[in-house]
């Protein structure tokens, strides 16, 4: 790590001065423009991880990496040092979604900083977010210990399983294997109608469905729905032939509004809604698009990403790449566009996602069946691609890379992710007070007020 942060082995703390102006100029580094075009998002971003140390570490991947990328990595080699990643991975990152098979599916969500890094990272960056966890859940060192190495062993066992199989795609968390929480949220996802999210969004007027004004919407003017007409039109092109609904009527655009009030990871970041024709004419079949501009990922600031930055025409291209090389069977209406030279990702706002609900999961032997299944998760999105993924990026077997670099290991590797994962939840509940004050004081690039 920097010399401003605490390293995962250091015996003595961060001055606290030099962190905190380390905090300050990531984030200005990282958010700058955002902040600047709409302040007031930033401060409703920032009071939101103002709530808790985890919802600071939610909010701060740029920090994450500019600790991370600061030293070396002695678990990775030439090649696990250079595979898709989630670049986000956190216990909040997961939930369900109707796959491109039309099966409900337990996975990973939210690929916006998905890029080209350390496998480690991801494994990293999750454990930690488990020990904030267990920490604001009161669980004893002991069984913080045991939930992180529960994670890994999730993760390496479906990691040696693709190693020892060619079917990469066999390995699913779905409505017939699941049990307890993950099976609740499938179940949730199950019992919702896609007439409902259309009526909570949109009404009838004059024989078709429209969006429904509220205070999170506005209405374009003709130059700009002009321009978000032409970049629907282009964006249809990048939808994978085998993707494609052969309907003559379900790609017609039928509404388009603005849309504001992202979480916090989509802060500032323009965005709009599309009402689109659905399979049929009737009306409960219509659907909607996210349109939302893709931002630059955190990881890519602090590492030198020529080659990788060379591959994708804009940060829309890469967000649908990546995604499509990190996870089987991606939504069909996955797709990019621009406009103004400005890359957009293009999704359904799909009424089947339901993000796993940490409240009521409390017992460490429940997290624990939980965090198993996760690791095994993160193993399929490292290791699994989409039929569609046409990227050259990564060109070998992941799975068996990934074996080889732990070989003789993963006692120690275990060991160090669990130390890694302890040092540094103690470091980021120390950043997120730095943070709160430095917001409070107006040094992070908006007012507190």
């Amino acid at each position: 790590m920097t010399d401003a942060t605490t390293d995962a082995r250091a015996d003595e703390p961060a001055d606290p001065q030099a962190r905190t102006d380390l905090i300050v100029s990531v984030f200005k580094d990282a958010f700058a423009p955002l902040m600047q075009a709409d302040p007031q998002a930033f401060r409703f971003k920032y009071r939101k991880m103002a709530a808790s140390p985890h919802a600071f570490y939610r909010g701060s991947a740029c920090l994450f990496y500019a600790d991370m990328t600061g030293v070396d990595d002695e678990w990775v080699d030439e090649r696990t040092g250079a595979i898709w990643i989630h670049g986000d991975l956190h216990v909040e990152n997961f939930g369900t979604y109707l796959n491109s098979d039309g099966r409900l599916v337990f996975d990973i969500n939210d690929f916006d900083e998905a890029y080209i890094g350390h496998y480690t990272w991801d494994l990293r960056r999750f454990a930690a977010s488990l020990a904030l966890m267990a920490w604001q859940k009161a669980l004893p060192a002991a069984d913080v210990e045991a939930l992180v190495r529960r994670f890994l062993r999730g993760y390496l066992s479906q990691v040696d399983h693709y190693a020892s199989t060619e079917d990469d795609e066999d390995f699913a968390l779905h409505l017939d294997n699941t049990e307890g929480p993950i099976l609740t949220a499938l179940l949730s996802a199950r019992a919702i109608k896609r007439a409902d999210l259309l009526d909570g969004m949109t009404h009838i007027e004059d024989g078709v469905r429209v969006f429904t004004p509220d205070h999170s919407i506005r209405m374009l003017p003709d130059d700009e729905r002009a321009a978000v007409e032409a970049a629907f039109a282009a964006y249809l092109d990048t939808i994978p032939a085998s993707k494609r609904f052969d309907r003559s009527l379900f790609y017609d655009l039928r509404d388009a509004v603005g849309k504001s009030g992202f979480g916090i990871g989509s802060a500032g970041l323009p965005a709009y809604n599309l009402l689109v024709e659905g399979y049929s004419q009737a009306l409960d079949n219509d659907v909607v698009l996210s349109m939302k501009q893709a931002n630059v990922p955190a990881l890519s600031r602090f590492q030198d990403s020529a080659t990788i930055e060379g591959y994708f025409e804009h940060e829309g291209h890469r967000t649908v790449v990546s995604q499509r090389a990190l996870q089987v069977h991606t939504d069909p209406l996955l797709g990019h566009t621009e406009m103004a030279g400005t890359g957009y990702v293009v999704s359904e706002i799909s009424p089947y996602e339901v993000d796993l609900d940490w409240d009521d999961i409390t017992e460490p032997d429940d997290i624990a069946a939980v965090v198993e299944l996760l690791g095994r998760a993160t193993a399929k999105i490292h290791c699994a691609s989409d039929e569609d993924s046409d990227q050259d990026l990564v060109d070998f077997q992941v799975e068996q890379a990934i074996v080889a670099s732990l070989k003789g290991r993963r006692r120690a590797f275990a060991d160090h992710l669990v130390e890694f994962a302890v040092t540094y939840a103690e470091t980021v509940r120390t950043d997120h007070a730095l943070f709160v004050d430095a917001f409070r004081s107006g040094q992070i690039g908006v007012a507190a007020t």
